[in-house]
């Protein structure tokens, strides 16, 4: 298997930290007086306090715009234009883009910061805490040809929060027909919300179930149990066990970054 995270990152399995954005005009709980100032500020000091504690890449998502659209609204994919830009200067790792839940939106936002991947549910129908969810990645594919953004890898979440698949399907069949079909470029396994561990025997089924695409432990990765996920997984997205005392609506805590990523280099001795 030709692994991309390995020659993007330049190191094995990949620490994929989260800047989790404050919310954004129109979003519900927008601090309408604080204004993109602080959305921005906010950012950066995550964003700095991550790369100081040795994380590999990292991603940003509008995690705060609860409740999240499927579709999101032009104004988010402007908010999150600007505050990548505003702080490409303080970018020192490989980065992404999340626009929750809206695969088309992270694509476009990814075409223009030069963001090299995004992560999204980009196939399958579920049944979720917002609506029926439904996707089409076929157009989804087509869409990142027709904006120039072939080279924007594709993470693909098969096991997304708060939601599950409609159809009688397990983990196998959903990782092997995903695979197949779509050619993904990495696939995502989560656990039940942000935050929540991921559960490692489904993370090795994937594993197992696919011939050439990394799989990600994508949620509730900590030091305790990182070297047993990524025993498995090509690689991590981590977020709440990096806030302060591990409460993903707290910003970053810096230490807690560099214990934990002292854990990966120790294991990465081992690979």
């Amino acid at each position: 298997m030709k692994n991309w995270l390995e020659e993007l990152f330049k190191v094995k399995k990949p620490i994929i930290a989260m800047c989790h954005l404050q919310p954004m005009p129109n979003d519900p709980n927008y601090d309408e007086k604080g204004g993109m100032k602080k959305v921005i500020e906010m950012a950066r000091n995550d964003l700095l306090a991550l790369q100081e504690g040795g994380v590999d890449g990292v991603m940003f998502s509008n995690e705060f715009s609860l409740p999240y659209l499927t579709k999101v609204e032009t104004i988010t994919v402007a908010a999150m234009a600007r505050i990548i830009g505003e702080l490409k200067d303080d970018i020192k790792v490989p980065y992404g883009v999340n626009c929750l839940w809206d695969p088309v939106a992270s694509l476009d936002l990814a075409a223009v910061t030069d963001a090299k991947f995004i992560r999204e549910i980009i196939s399958g129908v579920y049944a979720s805490d917002f609506g029926l969810w439904n996707t089409n990645p076929g157009a989804t594919a087509r869409h990142r040809k027709h904006i120039g953004a072939k080279d924007v890898k594709m993470l693909y979440n098969i096991v997304p929060e708060a939601a599950k698949y409609l159809a009688d399907r397990d983990i196998v069949q959903i990782a092997k027909t995903t695979e197949f079909n779509n050619d993904p470029d990495a696939i995502c396994v989560s656990g039940l919300t942000a935050g929540s561990e991921t559960d490692t025997q489904v993370l090795s089924l994937v594993k197992g179930a696919v011939k050439k695409t990394p799989v990600l432990c994508n949620t509730g990765c900590n030091k305790d149990n990182i070297v047993r996920q990524l025993s498995v997984a090509d690689g991590a997205v981590c977020a709440t066990t990096f806030k302060v005392d591990g409460i993903f609506e707290n910003p970053v805590d810096v230490n807690r970054v560099k214990e934990f990523m002292d854990v990966v280099k120790e294991f990465r001795k081992t690979l």
